[in-house]
């Protein structure tokens, strides 16, 4: 009878220790993958950009297009964007360098009281800016919509992108898989906590572009042609 009481310890711990390792594993898959993907996202789009991004207008080579990112002029809790502010003196200075002719603002205008791409242009003329060399993108919710209507709307197969560096090596991501031929002139960064957070989303956002890849995700609007000059 002993004999058979161990057999049935042994059995049932044998079992138990299965159940157990199979729990880790999975336990250890559920944390992993995430991670593992943020990783393989973000190595992924710093490959592509390395390289592509320049932050003095002497080195960046010249385009004929600039595509200038949007973003909110102020947070939510009143305050100056300085994201916003630092992306307009980015493009004043390429404008003014010459080393772009025109420029497209891409922005979010999905409500009829928030309009990135008209903040931005007010304030590009009154940076100096002619007006007749800026064009407006107002469907451009994402970046993901802004490079792809870059292409479909505005015709244009390379071009300058306009944001903080992390931004733009995204961009230049879905620039290149887009055929795209795009560099990105990096606008100054934010730092401290702010920046912080915004850092920890982009490494969110890397991996969305992946999923939206994936799953075949399309721009939220299309739409009739915009010839530039």
């Amino acid at each position: 009878m002993l004999p058979g009481i161990l057999f049935y310890y042994f059995l049932v711990s044998s079992m138990y220790m299965r159940k157990r390792s199979l729990f880790i594993i999975i336990v250890v898959l559920i944390v992993a993958l995430p991670i593992l993907s943020v990783l393989y996202c973000d190595s992924r789009v710093e490959a592509i950009s390395k390289g592509k991004t320049f932050y003095d207008t002497e080195s960046v080579p010249y385009n004929k297009v600039g595509l200038l990112l949007g973003t909110g002029k102020y947070l939510e809790s009143g305050y100056l964007n300085r994201y916003y502010t630092y992306r307009i003196e980015a493009a004043t200075k390429l404008m003014k360098a010459g080393k772009i002719k025109y420029l497209v603002i891409s922005g979010d205008n999905s409500r009829k009281d928030y309009n990135e791409p008209e903040m931005m242009r007010t304030d590009l003329i009154a940076a100096g800016i002619d007006s007749s060399h800026i064009y407006l993108d107002y469907a451009g919710f994402r970046t993901f919509d802004s490079m792809i209507r870059l292409r479909e709307i505005f015709s244009q197969n390379s071009a300058t992108v306009i944001s903080q560096r992390f931004h733009n090596e995204r961009a230049l991501y879905i620039a290149q898989r887009e055929g795209i031929n795009a560099v990105g002139y990096n606008a100054d960064d934010v730092i401290g906590n702010a920046g912080q957070k915004t850092q920890f989303r982009e490494k969110l956002a890397r991996v969305k572009v992946f999923v939206d890849y994936l799953l075949g995700v399309e721009p939220k609007f299309l739409g009739p042609k915009v010839r530039i000059g």
